[in-house]
């Protein structure tokens, strides 16, 4: 029977083999439980609700939603609740949006399975831990310039869709569309759309 003061966790993680990973090596832990695990972003809430989880790590890059669309959507609903990020990579942009999102882990995959699970129980008991390198490199790119709507807008255009179809999925007028990304290009100080997404998406703001 588990103890009342194990943590229970839940995992989400797109790829397969750092998933069962993830909840081998922290299974070892007598204080924390891997209640469950997931590939897709969009059954994490499902997931936290049905188990009773007290804390999740989270993978940023999952089909569904994004692990910054679950952390943002967890600080919505169930303000406080403990999340920790653990991702391959951390752009300023990403680090800066988590942060905003309540998430109160952020560390990479090169971190080494004994801080996680000391991060895991700071975060747990109320705590905050960044990794410092990502923490500066957030702290020196700066704010992101965008608005909510130019970032939506970029999104859609990372594919390279045409204005018309942009126009129809954000339901505002193509007019207003390309007034948007003149006001992004411009913020940015680029010459044209595609360097505005290719910047934008670099420094983790859409």
């Amino acid at each position: 029977m588990i103890e009342a003061s194990v943590i229970r966790v839940v995992i989400a993680e797109d790829e397969a083999i750092t998933r069962e990973a993830l909840t081998a090596l922290l299974g070892l832990e007598a204080a924390i439980d891997v209640v469950a695990s997931t590939g897709r972003g969009d059954r994490v809430r499902e997931l936290i609700e049905s188990h009773r989880a007290d804390l999740v790590v989270l993978d940023l890059t999952m089909p569904g939603m994004t692990g910054l669309e679950v952390a943002e959507e967890l600080h919505r609903e169930r303000t406080g609740f403990p999340v920790v990020v653990l991702t391959s990579h951390g752009r300023p942009g990403e680090v800066q949006r988590a942060l905003g999102s309540g998430v109160r882990g952020f560390l990479t995959k090169e971190t080494s399975a004994d801080k996680l699970v000391r991060v895991i129980r700071e975060v747990h008991g109320g705590g905050r831990y960044i990794d410092q390198e990502l923490a500066t490199d957030a702290l020196s790119a700066g704010h992101n310039p965008l608005t909510p709507r130019e970032v939506q807008i970029l999104r859609c255009l990372e594919d390279g869709r045409p204005v018309r179809d942009v126009a129809d999925e954000v339901n505002v007028s193509e007019g207003t569309v390309r007034n948007h990304i003149s006001s992004a290009i411009r913020k940015l100080g680029v010459s044209n759309r595609a360097t505005a997404c290719r910047q934008a998406a670099q420094a983790g703001w859409i």
